[in-house]
């Protein structure tokens, strides 16, 4: 009888990181190899991508954008059952700290695909999906979404992170707007407004 196939498991052992990047979170390189050996297409942003951009006291889960494509979706999806993967969620333990738990949930492609953030956890290990947003109606402006996936790989840098480890990281004003987002929710949104209409407001 034959056996399904598993996915690739995340490997916990560390990894030498290449000159400069000594820095990084060794949990945080696990998440990503185990994605790279899952096939899965994304792009790096939120504080590891910092980090990897230089910013040794960025701390945080690793936060990717995956490639919308529903195949991309199902490799991210099974990767992630297979480690059992739930909702990460802060339970607070009277005396204790606060410790991240995982609440289960049913995963889907086309729930990871439609969501805006999935912030999730499996063993020990973090990863926030991030959404990339739907274009503004026409006349409400254009900044306040979230680059889609093209245009953060267009803008992104290729970073060797090890020895068989290459990943893409958004550019740092991508970076910015997700960081926008995590501290307030919303994305930033840019309002033009002519001469005369900001004066009639004022007075």
């Amino acid at each position: 009888m034959l056996l399904k196939h598993r996915p690739p498991a995340i490997e916990s052992g560390p990894v030498k990181l290449n000159e400069g990047l000594e820095h990084l979170d060794q949990s945080a390189i696990a998440v990503l190899r185990w994605l790279v050996a899952n096939k899965v297409d994304f792009v790096v942003v939120g504080p590891v991508a910092h980090a990897i951009r230089g910013d040794a006291n960025a701390k945080g889960p690793v936060a990717i954008v995956p490639a919308p494509y529903s195949r991309n979706y199902e490799r991210l999806c099974t990767a992630l059952i297979a480690e059992h993967a739930g909702l990460r969620a802060d339970r607070s333990v009277p005396g204790a700290a606060a410790r991240p738990e995982s609440v289960p949930v049913k995963l889907t492609a086309d729930k990871l695909a439609r969501g805006k953030r999935w912030m999730l956890r499996f063993e020990s290990y973090d990863l926030d999906v991030e959404g990339a947003g739907p274009r503004p109606a026409p006349g409400r402006g254009g900044s306040a979404r979230s680059p889609r996936y093209q245009e953060l790989l267009y803008e992104s840098g290729r970073i060797a992170l090890a020895p068989g480890l290459t990943v893409e990281v958004a550019s740092p004003e991508d970076l910015e707007h997700y960081s926008h987002v995590r501290r307030t929710g919303a994305a930033p949104e840019f309002v033009v407004k002519r001469k005369a209409q900001a004066e009639h407001e004022t007075a």
